[in-house]
């Protein structure tokens, strides 16, 4: 065999490696679903419970927080982002109401302890905040997702998300934004689900739910 024929060979060898590593890197990228994928645990569901630790690692038992009462859970994307921002501003206004109802709430997301303490400063959140690591949690209550390549940039450049770092992983998965009301038992009673970021659970439905624990 010439060396024309070895280096041409060699090519077509680094040519299939290169399109087999991108086949893989596709199957991969398809693992991960949409928003409009996600259904989220449905109300009369058992809530899957959890251990979390908190923006200043303490951990935080779901299990042990249902035996002084109901729970609302409250899943959020990040500090970067303003819905989210607005929301958990929203509940802390109205925190007094809801713990009336001997509620407790608690907020979720991907991100790390020191970046819940930006949430905390951000909304001036007295509820408690909690890092979901790996996923566990919002996979458990089934509403991750993978946002698309172009809506990522937007995220992590024009409002400093920057997934990848704030988060566990590398894979930039986030919760939709989702609100559920668990009950002493571990029952889910009431929840806000809705694939569209905007649509968020307001004080005055969460109150209502509480009402029916009663």
């Amino acid at each position: 065999m010439n060396r024309n024929s070895r280096k041409s060979k060699a090519i077509q060898g680094l040519i299939l490696a290169i399109i087999f590593t991108l086949n893989i890197s596709d199957m991969k990228a398809q693992d991960y679903r949409s928003a409009k994928e996600a259904e989220g645990l449905s109300v009369g569901t058992r809530a899957p419970v959890f251990s979390a630790l908190d923006a200043n690692n303490n951990t935080f038992s779901l299990e042990a927080a249902l035996k002084q009462g109901p729970v609302v859970l409250i899943f959020y994307r990040g500090f970067w982002c303003p819905v989210c921002n607005k929301h958990l501003s929203k509940i802390q206004d109205s925190l007094k109401l809801i713990e009336e109802k001997g509620a407790k709430v608690i907020a979720i997301s991907p991100e790390k302890p020191e970046y819940l303490g930006k949430m905390e400063k951000k909304t001036g959140a007295e509820f408690t905040l909690l890092y979901d690591e790996g996923y566990k949690i919002s996979d458990a209550y089934d509403v991750t997702f993978k946002p698309s390549k172009a809506t990522l940039i937007t995220y992590n450049t024009l409002l400093g998300a920057k997934l990848k770092k704030t988060h566990s992983d590398e894979s930039q998965r986030l919760p939709i934004p989702a609100t559920y009301v668990i009950d002493q038992s571990g029952t889910i009673t009431w929840r806000q689900f809705n694939p569209d970021y905007k649509k968020r659970s307001n004080v005055a439905d969460i109150l209502e739910a509480l009402e029916s624990e009663d």
